[in-house]
């Protein structure tokens, strides 16, 4: 038996063409020599996924019935998990971390997690039951002592890992040509009072009252990071610099380096330290005092430089073997000026206060005063432009207008300081090299908030917090390659204009005119809807991998039909959909 589809066309009497289809369920059988038809039904009235399935039927397939003979067993989700763990394997990072067994697969999975799905080690376990991964990695039934452990393997490995990452991405000349390194230090708030590495600092989180731990973070050029160092929470800038360069000497084994640092962990006690070492070069600022003494009337800065460019070079014998590069950035100026001033009338208004309050006898005694006083002044850091003249009875105070004018003049001028020699890297790309210390900060704003939430941190002994820290930084490191990777579906910039492209060298980078359009349309080059990091992952997390249970047959897993945006997701990592994650 077979079905036939007969199509019958007739033009009428006014030249009205009809057709009419008839689909005429048949049977074939052999007379003699010849092959017969018998019309068994007219099956036209039938649904067309009635008349398929008769169809199947006479084709010798199995018809089935959704929700009895056929079942999705469970549904998990998957793409987000594959695409993070097909980063992973291109970057090598599975051979990165050490030899295969239970301990890589668990440190492994710990990092895929907290790109994807970022909490504490327990909330991470049940999480990755709930995924593709946990089953695809073998770790489905690790017990929270597993975890541990594989989080104290990982971290007996951490100089080995580390090291290669310095070779890859710092030693590289050809990625790398300048050989350099560039290091800052940002801190995270801790509470409870057992760690021993919780101690209180200067807070960068604006949690003064609580005590933090403090990391250094070592990147390359494109701010790729490459090591990480935990310090106590009252660790000095200068003091942990001193820490990762005997570090990157003694593990590394890297003798010719230059490290870019900020004015205030590049200090020339630091820059005297480099030169005894010998090979290490820097690229670092100078301080207000240091500029305002090159700015004195006889020094090498003087304003007619800035009359035809926004930097020029100049020389001191306070820094032999050193190029100065001076920069004026107008932007930069008129910001300090309108922040000095707002910060001056905050400090006026709250001394008015204290006068109003001595002269109506509330306020008394030149200590409790000065006490009221000291209070305003350091609150918005205007000491430095505060006479006050203070007795028992009485306050009165003026503005050191000669300090302000002289603060005024440098206002928006900066000075950098490095090794490298002019046939290596001209002022502008000295200028750049400094501020890509921008990327570092980046890097910071992903660990902490942005993408892997490494606070708040559930550890307390020494082990397990720098553990939970170079996890972050692995997990870092995989992001900004994801980042990099899936530019195109994102709101990055992906043709952001170089130095040469600015109007001038100081000025501040700005978006690109396809970046610009993108934001505008919120769509990409290729006509999707444009999406931020953190939501893209989420989309690819809705590709899920589903199991397909038959009655009398094996089970088997079949993947959701992925969306246009997680297709170009895969294809921007070079890398097909995998029915499993890691393949």
């Amino acid at each position: 038996m077979h079905i036939t589809r007969v199509v019958r066309k007739h033009t009428t009497a006014d030249g009205v063409k009809k057709e009419y289809v008839s689909v005429i369920l048949r049977r074939s059988y052999r007379e003699g020599r010849k092959v017969r038809s018998e019309t068994l039904a007219n099956l036209t009235a039938l649904p067309d996924a009635g008349i398929e399935a008769l169809r199947a039927v006479l084709a010798g397939k199995t018809v089935f019935t959704a929700g009895q003979d056929l079942k999705i067993a469970r549904s998990l989700p998957h793409g987000h998990v594959a695409a993070v763990a097909a980063q992973a394997k291109k970057l090598r990072l599975p051979e990165l971390l050490g030899t295969a067994g239970r301990e890589r697969d668990l440190a492994l999975a710990l990092i895929i997690a907290r790109v994807v799905r970022p909490g504490s080690k327990l909330a991470t376990t049940r999480w990755w039951a709930d995924t593709t991964l946990a089953a695809d990695f073998g770790v489905a039934d690790a017990t929270t002592d597993e975890v541990y452990a594989a989080m104290d393997w990982l971290a007996e490995h951490q100089d080995r890992i580390e090291a290669k990452l310095a070779r890859r991405h710092l030693e590289d000349t050809q990625t790398n040509p300048h050989r350099l390194a560039m290091f800052d230090l940002s801190s995270s708030w801790m509470t409870g009072s057992h760690c021993p590495l919780a101690a209180r600092g200067y807070s960068r989180d604006g949690k003064k009252g609580l005590p933090q731990i403090e990391y250094g973070l070592l990147t390359d050029p494109d701010g790729r990071p490459v090591a990480v160092k935990v310090f106590p929470g009252n660790t000095a800038d200068p003091s942990a610099f001193t820490a990762i360069t005997e570090h990157i000497r003694e593990e590394f084994n890297l003798d010719q380096l230059v490290l870019v640092g900020d004015r205030g962990m590049i200090t020339n006690a630091r820059v005297n330290a480099l030169k005894e070492i010998g090979g290490y070069g820097w690229v670092t600022a100078l301080r207000a005092p240091a500029i305002a003494k090159l700015a004195a009337d006889d020094g090498p800065l003087q304003m007619s430089l800035f009359d035809q460019a926004d930097l020029a070079e100049i020389s001191h014998p306070d820094y032999p073997g050193e190029r100065l590069v001076a920069c004026r950035n107008p932007a930069l100026a008129a910001e300090r000026a309108r922040k000095r001033a707002d910060l001056l009338a905050a400090t006026d208004a709250a001394l008015h206060t204290i006068q109003a309050a001595v002269a109506a006898g509330r306020l008394a005694g030149a200590d409790k005063i000065g006490i009221r006083v000291g209070k305003v002044i350091n609150r918005y850091k205007m000491s430095k432009h505060i006479w006050p003249q203070i007795t028992d009875t009485s306050f009165e105070y003026s503005h050191d207008q000669a300090r302000i004018d002289a603060e005024a003049a440098l206002d928006g001028i900066y000075i950098i300081r490095t090794t490298i020699p002019a046939t290596q890297m001209d002022s502008a790309q000295v200028v750049d090299t400094y501020k890509n210390l921008s990327r570092v900060e980046r890097d910071f704003r992903s660990l902490k908030s942005i993408d892997l939430d490494l606070r708040p941190i559930h550890h307390h002994t020494e082990a397990r917090v720098k553990a939970h820290v170079f996890i972050c930084m692995l997990a870092a490191y995989l992001t900004w390659h994801l980042r990099e990777a899936w530019k195109p579906l994102t709101f990055t910039d992906e043709h952001r204009p170089t130095s040469d492209e600015r109007d001038s060298p100081v000025a501040p980078a700005k978006r690109s005119e396809s970046a610009d359009q993108k934001a505008a349309s919120k769509t990409t080059g290729d006509q999707l809807p444009a999406m931020s990091f953190t939501n893209l992952l989420a989309h690819l997390g809705t590709l899920t991998r589903n199991q397909i249970q038959l009655t009398d047959q094996n089970d088997f897993d079949l993947l959701a039909e992925p969306t246009d945006i997680q297709r170009r997701a895969f294809e921007l990592l070079n890398t097909k959909i995998p029915l499993k994650v890691g393949q």
